[in-house]
């Protein structure tokens, strides 16, 4: 497996490493540690064969994304991304994320989300939006899977946030950004016995 774009917290290798697979993990940030490269993905010079790609919130963020999808299409048949639809943060979830994050503030908890997504998003024009990174995807990869789910607990962190948030997103007072994707490389085969 490898995991592209693990950040200085490390990801998700350890728990694939815990459940038998063999794992490399990339990033400029990645910490220390015998799954980790600290590079990113164009100074890669492992060829694989990798089983799959899996990638945390990383993509919306990657810059030039169709280079760095077909990089990933020659190393891997399956892609599996956990990410974040930015773009589909409408007024009553933005509403909502600034109003729980106020509430938290003072209740003596310290979100590591930003107070203001007006300011974020001025900071961090260059994303690509939810609907850049499928049509770039879907280019490359079949889906296999898909679902929205919530995102916006991973930044705010109170003790019952991500199921709030799924209790709002259900009754459908508040938008999904955060979604879920498997696909098969479109000229996908078998892989190797040898292939981590």
């Amino acid at each position: 497996m490898l995991e592209v774009g693990c950040g200085y917290e490390g990801g998700v290798a350890p728990a694939l490493a815990a459940k038998g697979y063999d794992v490399l993990a990339i990033d400029p940030e990645a910490p220390e540690g015998p799954f980790y490269r600290q590079i990113a993905l164009e100074d890669l010079d492992d060829p694989g064969p990798f089983d799959a790609v899996v990638g945390g919130r990383v993509l919306h963020h990657v810059d030039p994304l169709g280079a760095a999808l077909d990089r990933l299409a020659g190393l891997a048949p399956l892609l599996i991304l956990d990410e974040f639809a930015w773009n589909h943060l409408d007024e009553p979830t933005i509403d909502w994320y600034e109003s729980h994050h106020r509430l938290l503030v003072a209740t003596g908890r310290k979100p590591k989300g930003p107070s203001d997504l007006a300011a974020w998003r001025a900071r961090h024009t260059g994303l690509h939006t939810y609907e850049v990174l499928r049509a770039e995807v879907d280019a490359r990869y079949d889906e296999r899977h898909f679902e929205w789910r919530p995102y916006l607990y991973r930044w705010l962190g109170g003790p019952a946030t991500e199921s709030l948030e799924a209790g709002l997103i259900q009754a459908g007072a508040i938008r999904p950004v955060g979604f879920r994707y498997a696909g098969v490389r479109t000229d996908a085969v078998r892989s190797s016995a040898s292939a981590r």
